[in-house]
């Protein structure tokens, strides 16, 4: 990394709360918004703790995804989750002018701002996932993605791998798992934006069971996760 590289710090998933004006489409509901599928468990946690130590610029979101994933191009089929489609096209519309569009406008701006400086950015996009997921255990403690077409992408995941696994936790990381980096995300929309030269994006997957979990596992992988970064930078 460069002396002129700027981290930038979000989190799309980081709560499941739904505005009181939206709350009568999830009558019946409300158990779903306490799973994977309503938010992501730690994401927000490690967010602001990356944010905090890198000292970047950080944001968030803790409307949940099945109001509006905000990880989600426009015209994504699960821009809207199945609760969502049932709802009126005015506020499904005001519900993209207020929640995701402004959030991904701010964003956008601060790659841009960078940018303009002659600065990269490298944005770290704090998620989670399920440990398990339609049967499959999903093998893995922590997951980069990236685009493979994006060399540097590459490179800084290669590096912060090795990093993460020279200690002594023991925690299994794996590339591109378990997605892949270069599907639809705010990433991949920003990829389009910029140059590899202007913009870096990474997704940083944790498994969710040690969010759940707490404890000292908890704390130990986000010391982990952080402190092989801070090698890397």
């Amino acid at each position: 990394m460069d002396r002129k590289d700027r981290f930038l710090i979000t989190c799309e998933h980081g709560g499941n709360r739904i505005p009181q004006r939206y709350r009568h489409y999830f009558l019946g509901h409300e158990a779903l918004l306490q799973t994977h599928r309503g938010y992501d468990p730690g994401a927000l946690t490690m967010a602001r703790e990356l944010a905090q130590a890198l000292a970047a610029p950080f944001f968030y979101s803790t409307v949940s995804r099945l109001l509006i994933d905000l990880n989600r191009s426009i015209g994504h089929p699960r821009l809207y989750s199945d609760v969502m489609r049932k709802a009126s096209r005015p506020d499904r519309n005001q519900i993209l002018e207020q929640y995701y569009l402004p959030y991904r406008r701010k964003v956008e701006a601060a790659v841009e701002e960078a940018a303009g400086q002659g600065r990269r950015v490298i944005h770290i996009a704090s998620h989670s996932f399920t440990p398990q997921l339609d049967g499959e255990i999903r093998n893995a403690d922590i997951g980069l993605l990236y685009d493979p077409q994006r060399p540097e992408e590459k490179a800084i995941c290669l590096r912060w791998q090795e990093a993460l696994t020279a200690g002594s936790q023991n925690f299994r990381v794996r590339r591109n798992y378990p997605y892949i980096g270069n599907s639809d995300c705010l990433c991949s929309y920003l990829r389009r934006r910029f140059t590899p030269g202007e913009y870096v994006g990474i997704e940083l997957e944790i498994n969710q069971r040690h969010a759940l979990a707490g404890g000292h596992s908890w704390r130990a992988l986000r010391e982990t996760v952080l402190g092989a970064l801070l090698q890397v930078r």
